[in-house]
């Protein structure tokens, strides 16, 4: 035998996930290739002296799992030490935040910024109790006089501070905000110190940047937490100038110099695909087109970390009420577009004009959109675009696609676009939007039966940091509709079989990212990314997926992760 396999796995259940979803029971990998995949005699000839044999005994073997939408650097400085975790369940009230931020300010030189990470007014018992009840200036002066404080919340979309920060950054009563952003203010008309969407730019612009090392730091601790998930594929959604105002600039072109060198210094275990970001939460077309010009980048190595194409944000989120819906929440208003323009005519022809500027310049589209108003606006624009402009295979995608509608994925399965869901924040939300738009609503967001009937193409992503990328939780959220806090089942005729919800998590992932064809599903010929469950996933109960163990994982044919030997 001229080259024998460096791993050989038997007796386990192999799947595959090609076309027909075939369970083989053994599979070589050579050279960071899959070599064959089959019964124990297809791969026993390829078994050498220095061949890493590894009996299954009955575990699940499946492709790499590939988090389609997960913001790697935003995740990684999202908790301790670079900020504190103020998510579900490390605080469930306001007054946890409080003694949080009191401990930090006991270990902080005055004058210094504290920040924090992952609160949601659904878990916070003040805010339960009251749903008009929402986080305030208030809650924190008392623990923080001398200390600039900033919270993000789980969802990205909101950031609350103390008086302390809005003094050093300017804001009061007579500050306007951004176009598509909101200041919260109090009866007073002062601010309470919430901010949504675009406004948070005012507070980000007034941080400290990341350093370099923070950024390399942050990576480094998200691929080290994704190689233990078995993850070894993922979607960075939007890195460039319109991040330097997200998160103190996590999102922004510094980071992607980071990816960059993590690259050339061999510490990527996993594969990153990157969306450019032109601009932020609010732009103008004119803005936007005027960046897009100046954007470039290519990766030494397009299958270790490749540029796909870009971002937009459309809307806003449903617990926000910035979402563009058809129908008014509850208690009222509709939310829009988040771009620039007084009237919804006008937004929805800037919303226009940047899709069709990104994809005549040949990039594909990731536009980041909740509400089935703006959905319609965005599938539309889309379609109007490849008209005006055909292109071949552009795999233009809407990023979240909440409330997708019959008409949105008619549009999107006639011309071949797709739509990247998020079964973990569905578990994460789904009681809480019932208070803003009504059970039937709520129960019907992320429609991935409807979609997958529409023929859609559906890839499954995380958002982290907005939720913990745990694929395993979002394969059960998918089969079983059912909610975080309180089990409740959420649109039972939404559900997709366990074959279904993989795809989403692997080869309809690789699709999205242009490499269907070499990564994605466990076939000869395919690079060997490869996840170890220790259990046999195909006849486990859903509700115990998640507490399957990942025990082995593997990246190009290196094992990145192995707990057989630990």
């Amino acid at each position: 035998m001229d080259t024998y396999a460096d791993l050989v796995f038997l007796g386990g259940r192999v799947v595959t996930v090609d076309a027909r979803f075939t369970v083989a029971s053994a599979l070589a990998v050579t050279g960071g290739t899959i070599s064959a995949v089959g019964r124990r005699e297809d791969v026993a000839p390829l078994v050498g002296p220095g061949t890493r044999v590894i009996d299954l005994r009955g575990a699940t073997l499946l492709p790499g799992v590939n988090d389609s939408h997960l913001h790697g650097c935003a995740f990684g400085m999202a908790g301790p030490p670079l900020s504190l975790d103020l998510g579900h369940p490390a605080v469930s009230s306001l007054a946890d935040v409080a003694a949080a931020v009191r401990q930090a300010v006991a270990r902080t030189p005055d004058g210094q910024w504290i920040t924090g990470h992952g609160w949601d007014t659904g878990y916070l018992a003040e805010c339960v109790t009251d749903p008009s009840r929402q986080p305030s200036r208030h809650d924190l002066d008392t623990v923080s006089r001398d200390h600039p404080v900033v919270l993000y919340s789980f969802s990205g979309h909101a950031t609350w501070v103390n008086s302390k920060a809005l003094e050093l950054i300017g804001i009061d009563r007579s500050t306007v905000a951004p176009p598509g952003g909101a200041l919260v203010t109090d009866d007073a008309g002062e601010p309470t110190g919430l901010l949504h969407e675009g406004a948070q730019a005012l507070v980000q612009n007034a941080l400290p940047p990341l350093s370099r090392q923070e950024r390399t730091d942050a990576i480094r601790s998200t691929l080290a937490t994704l190689a233990r998930l078995g993850v070894t594929s993922y979607t960075e959604p939007g890195l460039g100038p319109g991040g330097d105002g997200i998160m103190r600039g996590a999102l922004g072109a510094q980071t992607l110099d980071v990816y960059h060198q993590l690259l050339a210094d061999g510490e990527l275990t996993a594969r990153v695909g990157v969306l450019l970001l032109p601009t932020g939460m609010t732009s103008t077309a004119e803005e936007f087109a005027r960046t897009l010009t100046a954007l470039g980048g290519t990766a030494a190595d397009p299958r270790r970390l490749a540029i796909h194409g870009v971002k937009i944000f459309a809307d806003g989120i449903v617990p926000n009420k910035t979402a563009w819906m058809h129908e008014p929440y509850v208690g009222g208003g509709s939310g829009s577009l988040c771009v620039g323009g007084g009237t919804h005519a006008e937004r929805i022809t800037e919303i226009d004009a940047m899709i069709r500027h990104a994809h005549v310049a040949g990039h594909q589209l990731g536009v980041h959109v909740t509400g089935d108003r703006a959905i319609d606006t965005v599938a539309d624009a889309f379609a109007a675009a490849m008209a005006e402009h055909p292109r071949p295979d552009a795999r233009h995608y809407l990023i979240h696609g909440d409330f997708l509608t019959p008409h949105s994925m008619k549009v999107l399965a006639a011309h071949g676009f797709g739509v990247n869901m998020n079964p973990t924040i569905k578990w994460t939300v789904a009681d809480l939007e019932e208070d803003f738009v009504g059970s039937g609503r709520a129960a019907y967001a992320w429609p991935y039966r409807d979609a997958l009937d529409a023929g859609v193409r559906v890839a499954s992503g995380s958002d982290a940091p907005v939720t913990h990328p745990d694929w395993r939780q979002g394969i059960a959220t998918m089969m079983l509709r059912e909610s975080k806090a309180t089990g409740r089942v959420s649109g039972p005729e939404q559900r997709i079989g366990l074959a279904e919800a993989v795809r989403t998590y692997t080869i309809d992932a690789a699709w999205q990212d242009f490499a269907d064809d070499w990564k994605g599903s466990l076939e000869p010929g395919k690079v060997a990314d490869l996840c170890v469950l220790d259990g046999d996933l195909l006849t486990t109960d859903p509700h115990d997926i998640p507490d399957l163990p990942v025990v082995l994982t593997v990246m190009d044919g290196q094992v990145v992760h192995d707990a057989l030997r630990d």
